[in-house]
């Protein structure tokens, strides 16, 4: 079910601001996201899709503006303090999947767990779920090298959703992916949303995911087309 309008959005931001020099990438964008709810954020390369994701994700800062995740300002965070909120709180999908070749599935799964703190075999047991829910269960023991593209990225899925995030920013998560292999992986995102109300904002070329998405954010010369 798409999320009501007139409820609290889990993410909001105001008047984000970026530059790069002389170039004025975002220009003033306002953005809000429910709980729940997934969407595509599409546009030409360099229009600052991307960037806003980054931003968003607290992996960098804006010029100018505010962000609020579940009514907490991000920017009163710093340091440690910010990487703790952004283990617990926030979960990423990228194009390559990032995992660490030397461990295997359930151990990369398990890393962001791990780093957080939390009880060992209540972490490896919760990947272990995972695992199995996304269709890899077969390849915990495995490392990188062993998996296909399809599978790898599907284990990252599922490090990404470890802790329970309250929001998943994905970057153009089927941009390395034969067809196949990104139709699967779009329908896991809406299966995902059905089982654990899992919320999705994903920066994408590809028109056919937008399109199945709640809402499709349009960018244009670091602006949110209207």
């Amino acid at each position: 079910m798409i999320p009501s309008a007139a409820s609290q959005p889990i993410l909001s931001a105001r008047n984000i601001h970026k530059y790069y020099g002389a170039l004025h990438v975002l220009q003033g964008v306002d953005l809000d996201i429910h709980a729940g709810e997934i969407v595509s954020m599409v546009g030409p390369s360099g229009s600052g899709k991307s960037t806003l994701l980054h931003i968003l994700g607290t992996l960098d800062e804006p010029a100018e503006g505010e962000i609020r995740l579940k009514n907490l300002e991000l920017h009163s965070l710093k340091g440690k303090t910010l990487a703790a909120f952004r283990n617990r709180h926030i979960g990423f999908v990228f194009q390559f999947h990032h995992l660490l070749p030397e461990f295997t599935a359930l151990e990369n799964v398990c890393i962001p767990g791990w780093i957080g703190g939390a009880d060992k075999s209540s972490i490896e047991s919760r990947a272990r779920e995972l695992l199995e829910i996304l269709g890899v269960g077969h390849r915990m023991e495995n490392k990188p090298a062993a998996m296909s593209g399809g599978e790898q990225q599907r284990v990252a899925v599922c490090r990404a959703l470890i802790n329970s995030p309250d929001i998943i920013f994905a970057d153009e998560p089927t941009g390395n992916l034969d067809s196949a292999n990104a139709k699967e992986l779009h329908q896991l995102f809406f299966e995902l949303r059905g089982k654990l109300n899992q919320t999705f904002l994903i920066v994408t070329h590809n028109e056919a995911l937008a399109e199945m998405s709640d809402r499709v954010v349009r960018m244009q010369d670091g602006k949110i087309k209207v």
